[in-house]
Parts: C-alpha cells; sequence; structure tokens
C-alpha cells in the first residue's frame, strides 16, 4: 500500500478501482493487488 498525493497513474492500471471509505480515497485492484494505494 502506497500514500500518495496524486491517485492519477494508479487510476489508469488495468482493473483497479477508485473507492472513498472514511474520507480517504483508496485505489484498489483485484487483478493486480499490488497496485493498492491511498490518498491523504
Amino acid at each position: 500500500m502506497k500514500v500518495r498525493n496524486s491517485l492519477k497513474s494508479m487510476k489508469k492500471m488495468p482493473g483497479s478501482q477508485v473507492v472513498r471509505r472514511r474520507g480517504r480515497v483508496f485505489v484498489i485492484n483485484k487483478l493486480n493487488p499490488r497496485f493498492k494505494a491511498r490518498q491523504g
């Protein structure tokens, strides 16, 4: 899990989804689980 300022590059990966949880923005990826990130 990475913490980043911008999730724009993570959003382009195939299979990635941008999710809001508890006021934070997360990127989760079922196809390739190592592309997990959080913003904030």
